[in-house]
């Protein structure tokens, strides 16, 4: 068998953890706006959704990096599918007690999985190939995490967004009795979609049980490695910085786009969910352009092109009335597809026995989708106005810009040392 061909089902299978972390991900923009409406919610304590499963990532990144060096990816991935299937089937009983901070609990446990998995498959799916093609291996694999962002939205809007939504006002009219029958039954269109998504995980987490892949654990590597040890290399300092930036930005970008469409276009949640899914497919377009693309321009030249772009998209969306402002955004959804795994590959590129704990590091940085989004909520509610808060992500774009010009360049001190 040759090498091409024996990475070629593990890579398959790596490439659906993509996918299904990505629909997880994409259903927080219908949960916010529903839950918001549901438990009548501010901006900032809905934002608090993405605040639980970002925190989750930072809390876990370290502890997978320590589950990756000692017993190797596909343990990682299967201790990441077992924490992902649990936290699905916990919004049941969140839902069934309605309280909120269940629903936050819930989350924080499929962060807790994902963070596992996102530390396991970035890096893995990197080494499953040649070296000089990895880059474009983890934008292809990453691709069917845009294909998520296009489906999520359209399953969301059929099975948790109301047919017929009330009014914050209209509630608060309510009788206690009447208000308590409604919250039930807003709660309760959740638990279908986290049901079917847990079985589902549990019935992946088989079928990478009992397939033999490729793997490589610390017994297996030379040289020293360590977490902190690994901050030596300047490109990865910055990758994490770049990174902490863009997933803040991202989350801002697509967890607040359906609450944007509503306030900035006056357009129905259920016509907003339409747009949420052009965006998602955009994202998945983009990332599938970019990997193309990376054949005739070099990664962190594309990267920095695309950077530009999205800021002078954002100042559209701030600057912007009407339904270009969605169009702006769905613009920002695809030029921005391409940062986080170009980032990711640029950060873990010729580290070594750093890699493991470096990839940590990475995802450990994705907490920036916990801090910035409340911060995007904070001038909403300060403004009365959604489209100032997109400064936040502008201002993310242009730290990624900074990594793409300058920041990814290797060390020259920690080149001499790994060699």
């Amino acid at each position: 068998m040759s090498k091409q061909s024996k990475y070629l089902f593990p890579f398959i299978l790596v490439t659906s953890l993509f996918f299904f972390w990505g629909f997880l991900n994409n259903l927080n923009p219908i949960l916010i706006p529903h839950l918001r409406r549901a438990f009548s919610l501010n901006t900032v304590q809905a934002s608090l959704v993405d605040s639980a499963v970002y925190f989750g990532y930072f809390l876990m990144a370290i502890p997978a990096g320590m589950i990756m060096k000692r017993y190797g990816y596909k343990t990682g991935i299967l201790i990441g599918l077992s924490f992902f299937a649990v936290g699905c089937f916990l919004f049941v009983p969140a839902a069934n007690t309605m309280l909120y901070a269940f629903f936050l609990g819930a989350l924080f446990i499929v962060a807790c999985g994902l963070a596992i998995l996102e530390t396991a498959a970035n890096p893995y799916a990197t080494i499953l190939g040649a070296p000089e093609t990895s880059t474009q291996r983890l934008n292809f694999a990453q691709s069917f995490n845009g294909l998520a962002a296009f489906l999520a939205p359209l399953a969301g809007r059929e099975f948790i967004l109301s047919k017929k939504p009330l009014d914050d006002s209209a509630v608060k009219a309510m009788t206690s009795e009447a208000r308590n029958a409604y919250l039930l039954s807003e709660t309760s269109t959740v638990k279908l979609p986290y049901i079917v998504l847990g079985c589902t995980i549990l019935l992946v987490a088989a079928i990478f049980f009992f397939t033999r892949l490729p793997d490589k654990k610390d017994s297996e590597e030379t040289g020293r490695s360590g977490f902190f040890h690994a901050f030596r290399h300047k490109h990865l300092t910055w990758a994490v910085i770049a990174q902490f930036f863009y997933v803040g930005a991202q989350v801002c970008i697509v967890s607040f786009l359906i609450l944007f469409a509503t306030r900035a276009a006056g357009i129905s949640e259920k016509q907003a969910a339409y747009y949420s899914s052009a965006a998602g497919l955009a994202f998945m377009t983009g990332r599938f352009v970019g990997t193309f693309l990376m054949k005739f321009i070099e990664p962190p030249r594309l990267l920095a092109i695309y950077s530009i772009i999205c800021i002078l998209l954002c100042l559209v969306a701030i600057l912007g009335s009407g339904i270009i402002t969605l169009y702006a955004m769905i613009g920002i959804a695809f030029f921005m597809s391409i940062m986080f795994p170009t980032i990711f590959a640029l950060g873990i590129k010729d580290l070594g026995p750093d890699t493991k704990p470096a990839s940590s590091l990475i995802i450990m940085s994705i907490v920036g989708g916990a801090a910035l989004p409340p911060l995007l909520g904070l001038i909403s509610d300060i403004t009365h106005n959604i489209q100032y808060g997109y400064t936040v992500p502008m201002i993310g774009f242009m730290i990624v810009l900074f990594f793409a010009l300058k920041g990814y360049k290797h060390s020259e001190k920690a080149i001499e040392i790994l060699q």
